[in-house]
């Protein structure tokens, strides 16, 4: 009776020990000096990244034009967002199709290129990850473009099809309804291969070789098996990274737009929901009305993440 006792108290103890050190503060108190060097970040975190999207959301509910203090309206911006505003689901459109097409195919892209390139050793894989990189870094890409796509005959695209006999006249490629997406859609997969990109080229150079070894010991036979099986599982924090990342670019088109198809493009074929976004704040100034805009966009974000790492979560298996 005394020994059965004296276990029930022993895990009495061991369940309120357990209990104590799932604490936060407990946990806090414990790793204080990880905390403390971590605390820099945090705050800045806080302040700058988690304040301002609770800000917006709490502005979203009111109608705020920058002059007056903001005044509730509960739900009349959602409502007007998406019963009454043909402009904004012209553009929630064009936004998901930017984020359904550019996104797994910038992703798989950036995947591809960086395990070829890995192959490579030294100076020339240096180079050709530059050479990859630099269209996303480069302030001034949009120029080439504009050079490409000029509607008259000096444009490089129309001047090429003129010559090879595709075309008799110049086409107003930014000013045709039609063409304004399409062509969006390639420039923004050009300008894809970015952050996402080198963190692929760095998760691979951080694979253990053994581990292809042991691969091929238990039955994989070609580099595509070792990619799938070996490669991809051994990278998945990066591959995470790299998707976070492509599914933002992909949801904040906006500058390409700006850029090439204007604001507003011709019938908002190139609309997004972040040039809608821009427009009601930097131009209209009704905070309360693009508050509410950006949480939807927000949202959208996250519910993609939630699901693409449900989707990374089965890669290798």
């Amino acid at each position: 009776m005394s020994k059965t006792n004296a276990n029930t108290a022993v895990l009495d103890v061991n369940m309120e020990k357990a209990k104590k050190e799932g604490k936060l503060w407990y946990r806090i108190k414990k790793s204080k000096t990880s905390y403390l060097m971590l605390a820099p970040y945090l705050i800045l975190f806080t302040f700058f990244t988690i304040a301002p999207v609770l800000v917006s959301i709490g502005l979203s509910f009111t109608y705020f034009n920058m002059l007056e203090a903001p005044s509730f309206v509960g739900w009349a911006n959602y409502i007007k967002l998406f019963l009454d505003d043909d402009i904004f689901m012209i553009a929630l459109k064009n936004t998901l199709l930017f984020a359904v097409i550019t996104g797994p195919v910038s992703y798989i892209l950036c995947v591809l290129f960086a395990w070829i390139i890995n192959e490579f050793r030294g100076k020339l894989r240096a180079f050709l990850t530059l050479v990859f990189y630099a269209p996303s870094i480069c302030g001034q890409a949009y120029l080439v473009w504009n050079i490409i796509l000029n509607p008259g005959k000096t444009g490089w695209l129309n001047g090429i099809l003129i010559k090879m006999g595709f075309i008799d006249e110049p086409i107003l490629w930014m000013q045709t309804e039609k063409y304004v997406l399409p062509v969006l859609i390639i420039v923004q997969l050009w300008l894809s291969l970015g952050t996402g990109f080198l963190s692929f080229i760095a998760g691979l150079q951080t694979v253990d070789k053994s581990l292809y070894e042991a691969a091929a010991m238990d039955g994989v036979k070609n580099r595509w098996q070792e990619l799938w099986y070996v490669t991809l599982p051994s990278m998945k924090p990066q591959l995470m990274f790299g998707a976070v990342m492509q599914i933002t670019q992909s949801f904040a088109v906006a500058d390409i737009s700006i850029q090439l198809a204007g604001n507003p493009s011709i019938n908002y074929a190139g609309a997004t929901v972040v040039t809608h976004l821009l427009d009601y704040s930097s131009t209209r100034y009704e905070m309360g009305y693009a508050s509410a805009i950006a949480t939807v966009l927000f949202l959208l974000m996250v519910g993609t993440n939630k699901l693409v790492q449900k989707v990374l979560g089965r890669v290798g298996e």
